[in-house]
């Protein structure tokens, strides 16, 4: 399968008075062209700073410390601004978490939808309110909502015109973090229909960032687990639902609510610290498998199967 997106060896670190925070600490995967990939764990595991490390959107104090991330032919974190802003939007596009904070609250919807376009395009504001208005058709919105403000509009309903702002260029690969967060739940099976119907539409690739395995499981080809900076799994969806390989993994599982089971099961312990990571495998203080070896060395992410690539001892040599 052909790769649309390739994430080496990156790491994005915040500056603090007592050190680093190495929130996202040497992570490495594929994003095949046309699939809807997932990253999956804890909060605080460095879900939403692994995109924005992607996108070069990392702030001050924070930093991209090193890796690369090649798409289109080029290393997006050696682009030079201006080349950069060419293809953000056109070519590769993000649905902010927090769509409140993302809109601009004193602006209409076809505002700020139509100052997008007319930004990384050539076309005329006029065309670009046509856009506009078959930009939200796309996401299932009247298009009365144009003439809108933000503060109008339901929590659910600002998640769309995001949707709609961040697909109205047709870009080959969109990054979503979080884009069910603070919905209720029938919000969110719509909102993921929507990602899941404009992907198949447009043909578009996706990165959905989620910390609910459900929402995973309702629209993702592959999952990437993630936990203190790193990917602990890799796995076609099916694959990992049945039948996962890490500790970790399985622990996440075990803590989703099933018809199948009377009680859900906590993972032990809490998360480690970015400012001070574990020697060895980073969950082995929490994991009930652990060996001499996990506090000693860090397993290497490895091929255990067909796509199924795993970070653990226990399916060393």
């Amino acid at each position: 399968m052909q790769a649309i997106l390739q994430v080496e060896n990156l790491r994005v670190y915040f500056t603090t008075i007592e050190g680093d925070c190495k929130s996202v600490d040497g992570v490495s995967f594929r994003v095949y062209n046309k699939e809807i990939l997932g990253i999956a764990g804890e909060s605080g595991c460095g879900k939403s700073t692994l995109i924005e490390g992607i996108l070069r959107l990392v702030k001050s104090p924070g930093y991209i410390k090193s890796g690369k991330v090649l798409f289109a032919g080029s290393d997006l974190l050696r682009l030079k601004e201006r080349n950069l802003r060419k293809i953000r939007w056109k070519e590769l596009s993000y649905i902010p978490q927090g769509c409140m904070n993302a809109l601009n609250p004193v602006l209409r919807i076809e505002e700020q939808i139509v100052d997008g376009i007319v930004t990384h395009t050539d076309l005329s504001g006029e065309k670009a309110k046509e856009m506009t208005s078959s930009a939200l058709n796309a996401v299932g919105m009247p298009s009365e909502v144009a003439g809108m403000y933000p503060h109008e509009l339901s929590g659910g309903m600002r998640q769309r015109v995001a949707i709609a702002m961040s697909t109205c260029l047709r870009p080959s690969l969109v990054l979503a973090d979080e884009p069910v967060t603070a919905l209720d739940v029938i919000m969110q099976r719509l909102n993921l229909q929507t990602i899941a119907e404009l992907k198949e539409r447009f043909g578009m690739t996706v990165v959905l960032v989620a910390h609910d395995m459900a929402c995973h499981a309702e629209i993702c080809d592959r999952i990437c687990i993630m936990y203190a900076g790193r990917l602990m799994e890799i796995g076609i969806v099916d694959q990992l639902f049945q039948k996962p390989l890490h500790p970790y993994t399985k622990g996440l599982l075990e803590a989703v609510p099933s018809l199948e089971r009377r009680r859900v099961k906590s993972i032990a312990g809490l998360a480690p610290s970015p400012l001070n990571w574990p020697r060895g495998c980073r969950f082995h203080p929490r994991c009930p498998f652990q060996k001499e070896v996990c506090g000693k060395k860090e397993p290497v992410l490895r091929e255990v199967g067909s796509e199924h690539y795993v970070a653990c001892h226990l399916y060393g040599d």
